[in-house]
């Protein structure tokens, strides 16, 4: 049976720990679409999974990668036939089900979604779930009365693969964003992709307040922890904020006066599980009006080998943008 590389994680000392490795098909957890793999990603849970460093993987050994875009090798189920160009992002890939780090990928179809036709298969990467759950995140605050003429939109954490997309994706719909970021040697990158305006940490830490100086109509917030709940105290009345990361601790600190005084609405952005007809609609957005812009700016190309390097420059915060992975030919 023909072997591929897979990037699998496996249970040493009681922690989670990967390496390169090469498997066979029936290796593979079961699923009625087998994918040849061409490209996956990598997302901050990726970095905890690949090194230990977070309780992600549910059991041992598995395949990392919560993202993949191939095109189906072989299918029973009748959705999808050989040689359909496909993405399958998030669900249990890479926790209890083997994900996208490999030459080939086998996933339940109900984990599938066709390509767009406009979009290749990098550019599926190159977004990822990262971009996926901005998408879904501006998709859920327009439902709540986000709109461009309400104010400035602020994107916290900006220079991460989730902001650094929302921040492409809110400038072209003719939002002003502003950026916050605590590298001042990105200002140029976050200005090229978007960001109207870019702001240090400061204008967070500052904010103690119950309640300070209404500065945004809506925001991004990848970070969490004291950064949401300062985020919280600055937003104008009836402002809206989408809450998807956790980058600086997940607990929220803060009081119920923004909410109850300025009708202010938290919203989580869970990506993982999203029901298929949003998830369809939210993919099609991203080959049209969501379509990032920037991708050649947002986006670098790595392979299976380098992943160790890559996340430890992710969680030491060292990393930009996206980080992309040949798993195969596209």
């Amino acid at each position: 049976m023909e072997k591929f590389k897979a990037y699998r994680v496996f249970e040493e000392n009681g922690k989670g720990k990967g390496r390169l490795v090469e498997m066979t098909l029936d290796e593979l957890d079961p699923g009625e679409v087998v994918i040849k793999g061409a490209y996956s990603s990598v997302n901050f849970k990726d970095a905890l999974s690949g090194t230990g460093a977070g309780k992600i993987v549910r059991r041992y050994p598995c395949v990392g990668g919560i993202d993949c875009s191939g095109t189906v090798a072989a299918s029973s189920d009748s959705r999808f036939k050989a040689g359909d160009a496909v993405i399958c992002t998030s669900y249990d890939m890479a926790m209890s089900h083997d994900g996208g780090y490999a030459g080939m990928v086998r996933v339940p179809a109900d984990w599938v979604v066709p390509l767009p036709p406009s979009l290749t298969l990098f550019d599926a990467m190159a977004i990822g779930t990262a971009g996926y759950t901005s998408a879904l995140a501006i998709h859920l605050l327009e439902h709540n009365g986000m709109a461009p003429g309400n104010g400035k939109v602020v994107v916290n954490g900006a220079t991460g693969g989730c902001a650094s997309l929302a921040i492409d994706m809110l400038a072209q719909l003719g939002y002003s964003v502003t950026a916050i970021t605590g590298k001042t040697t990105e200002h140029d990158y976050l200005k090229r992709i978007g960001a109207s305006e870019v702001l240090g940490r400061e204008v967070l830490t500052a904010a103690t307040r119950p309640l300070e100086k209404a500065l945004w109509a809506a925001a991004f917030d990848s970070v969490g922890g004291e950064q949401l709940a300062a985020l919280t105290r600055t937003m104008q009345p009836h402002g809206v904020i989408a809450s998807f990361g956790n980058a600086g601790g997940i607990e929220l600190h803060t009081t119920v006066l923004p909410f109850i005084l300025r009708g202010v609405s938290l919203i989580g952005v869970d990506s993982a599980y999203t029901p298929m007809e949003i998830r369809r609609k939210v993919w099609q957005r991203l080959a049209a009006d969501l379509r990032p812009r920037h991708l050649k700016d947002i986006a670098q190309t790595v392979t299976l080998d380098q992943l160790p390097e890559v996340f430890e420059k992710m969680l030491k915060q060292q990393s930009r943008g996206r980080i992309v992975v040949r798993t195969g030919q596209s």
